[in-house]
């Protein structure tokens, strides 16, 4: 399977993806983050998250060369599968950012994942995971040819829990599946459904969760 011509497919629509990550970095996902610490984001894709989010120190990780060509030269990227992140030493994080990730890993890659993540944050340094979850999408979770693991939320406070987390939050309902659905992306709109949890129990598909490390 070719990655990066994947991706260069699904993702054609760049500028309004970045519109709608500097709301979501910036309204909500900064709230979990000081920007005195050092981030992580596995899984950066195109940067939409971590170009966004202010930290004082910043670093990537894809297995897609192409993902480094748009970050911010203020970005460390490592091109690395998230199972040997070999780059980053032992307790060197702070906080680790994953988006619609697991899903494309399968469940071994999952623990070695997750037992990575571990070995790199600092002690009581928290993973932040926006998933979507499949017990909120049924088929629609497999309309992504690289979708290989259905990914439940209790699934994964369990397998966090075995290799030496604790689930923080959870917001079951949040974020609509994809940025391609009919949901208006307007930044007005977007602002306002996130003043608006009682939206986010109608039209949310993917779970948030904060596990911190014990």
């Amino acid at each position: 399977m070719k990655i990066t011509d994947i991706y260069k497919n699904r993702f054609t629509e760049l500028k309004e993806r970045n519109t709608i990550w500097r709301i979501l970095t910036r309204d909500f996902f900064q709230k979990y983050i000081d920007r005195r610490t050092s981030v992580l984001e596995v899984g950066c894709g195109y940067g939409e998250f971590i170009n966004n989010i202010l930290a004082k120190k910043k670093f990537a990780v894809d297995i897609n060369p192409d993902s480094k060509k748009y970050l911010s030269n203020k970005i460390t990227f490592f091109k690395s599968s998230s199972t040997h992140i070999n780059r980053i030493k032992r307790s060197q994080m702070e906080v680790i950012f994953v988006s619609n990730f697991f899903e494309h890993l399968d469940r071994k890659q999952i623990v070695k994942t997750i037992k990575e993540f571990n070995r790199i944050l600092k002690s009581k340094g928290r993973v932040l995971v926006l998933q979507p979850n499949i017990r909120l999408l049924t088929k629609d979770y497999w309309m992504f040819f690289d979708h290989i693991t259905a990914v439940d939320d209790r699934a994964l406070e369990e397998i966090f829990a075995v290799y030496g987390f604790r689930l923080e939050k959870r917001i079951f309902r949040f974020l609509p599946y994809t940025t391609k659905s009919i949901i208006p992306k307007h930044p007005l709109l977007i602002k306002l459904y996130l003043k608006i949890p009682f939206l986010w129990n109608i039209l949310g598909k993917q779970s948030f969760l904060i596990f911190r490390k014990n």
